[in-house]
């Protein structure tokens, strides 16, 4: 079979790209802008990739195409698709059809932490040489792909609880059907196509509805909206990550190193092992809980997932070290969301403290740029002030698509804050105002003008 997709070059559609080309289908695609990393990979599965959206690209008509939620009517190859009925179906379609159905479903859900935590689910199995399939949203490290077929009954997939095609508002997460589910936290977001937190939970209680009886939901126990989603009925086993070791309901984590990089697994008050790893921050640990959580479901024992994880490595752009340049650090991170960078944040101060316990001896520099849908549009300009609290510097980028005047957010800003509209000026502002033990923190979902290079450039050259 012969399947054309639109919008080829994201990584969720990427992933449906090779795992296509692995059941034997002939595949091509199209974006907007066929670019490195993801057209590099997709070329070397031997993916046929066409640059933008022709109706030319359909001359040789596939037997289907499948959209990509970022298409949308008036699109030029849609209308096509249409006019001419052509078979089509979204991704997430697609993937249950075809891979789904007959998969025991390990799904990452949550506001935050999906891409981290599918990582180390997919590396725990696969350490335990179960050699499981994924489709990840970002690129993990301990794998040369971030999606394939695999040998297992066992798929991990990143759930994402944004739209599935312009004509299946549903989630894309209800067509996973998962039978062990992971909810991370749950809060507002995508303020594109969510009118508030009570939609959002609407689209879980979907997703709760279809993990069977013999499945197994996990959660936090102390997250009130998970709590309430729960509450409108679930038919599965529960187990929740807690606040108290002697708890006798579910997964607890006892730090030995304030940073996070080190700490003891309790479940239902037995010791499960201790995880040293090079990860940091507490929003960590509660992935590897989770993580830790799953892949027992899954059959694989507490200790042996624990020993995985000391050898797991953080996906690319979570919390990425970058480089280091005369002492001063520069970190790639995908937050965009208020508690997220709050979260990222308060683990690099622990990380940066003498003690691991916040003593504020080297600064941590905040640079942030408000690029998703929903910062764009203000959103969260009120919260954002109290999430950076934990940085001793902060600069923000006014790009032209904010709806909003992030200078409001200086008066609100306890420490410095400076906002810049041109990122080579904020680069240079940055490097010049950079000193020994500086920890600059780069937080944004795009790539913000290779900024993280540039900074690490003027540094070099500085020195």
């Amino acid at each position: 079979m012969h399947i054309h997709i639109l919008g080829i070059c994201g990584t969720f559609m990427g992933g449906i790209a090779a795992i296509a080309k692995q059941l034997g289908h002939r595949v091509s695609g199209c974006d907007a802008n066929v670019y490195p990393p993801m057209s590099t990979q997709l070329e070397q599965l031997g993916i046929e990739l066409k640059q933008g959206y022709l109706t030319e690209h359909l001359k040789d008509e596939p037997d289907l195409v499948i959209v990509g939620n970022a298409m949308s009517r008036g699109n030029v190859m849609v209308e096509y698709v249409l006019d001419r009925n052509i078979a089509y179906t979204s991704g997430p379609q697609w993937l249950l059809d075809n891979v789904l159905k007959d998969r025991w479903v390990i799904a990452i859900s949550g506001t935050h932490g999906k891409t981290t935590t599918s990582s180390m689910v997919a590396w725990i199995l696969e350490y335990a040489h179960m050699k499981p399939g994924f489709l990840i949203g970002g690129v993990p490290q301990n794998f040369d792909c971030s999606a394939r077929l695999g040998d297992a009954p066992f798929f991990i997939i990143e759930a994402d609880e944004y739209d599935t095609a312009f004509f299946d508002k549903r989630s894309k997460f209800v067509h996973y059907r998962p039978r062990t589910l992971v909810i991370n936290n749950m809060e507002f977001d995508h303020a594109d196509i969510f009118n508030d937190l009570s939609d959002i939970q609407r689209q879980f209680h979907h997703l709760i509805r279809m993990v069977p009886s013999n499945g197994l939901v996990l959660s936090p126990k102390n997250e009130s909206a998970i709590t309430e989603t729960l509450t409108q009925g679930c038919w599965t086993s529960t187990e929740f990550s807690v606040d108290n070791k002697f708890s006798k309901a579910g997964w607890y984590a006892e730090k030995l190193i304030g940073d996070g990089s080190e700490f003891i697994v309790y479940f239902k008050d037995e010791i499960q092992g201790t995880v040293k790893w090079n990860l940091i921050g507490d929003f960590n640990i509660d992935n590897g809980l989770m993580a830790i959580a799953a892949a027992r479901h899954a059959g694989v024992p507490s200790h042996v997932a624990i020993d995985a994880l000391a050898e797991f490595i953080n996906p690319k752009r979570r919390l990425e070290l970058r480089g280091e340049v005369g002492k001063v650090r520069v970190f790639d991170d995908f937050a965009h969301h208020p508690t997220a960078i709050a979260k990222t944040l308060a683990g690099v101060r622990a990380n940066v403290s003498a003690n691991g316990e916040g003593d504020q001896l080297c600064r941590v520099i905040a640079v942030l740029e408000p690029r998703s849908n929903t910062m764009k549009s203000g959103v969260h300009k009120d919260t954002l002030p109290a999430s950076l609290a934990q940085a001793d510097v902060v600069y923000l980028f006014q790009d032209e698509q904010v709806q909003w005047s992030v200078n409001t957010l200086i008066k609100e800003c306890r420490q410095p804050c400076f906002v810049e509209t041109d990122i080579d000026v904020l680069v240079s502002h940055i490097v010049n105002n950079s000193q020994a033990d500086d920890t600059i923190v780069v937080m944004s979902n795009g790539g913000f003008g290779n900024i993280h290079q540039k900074i690490l450039d003027q540094l070099a050259n500085k020195g």
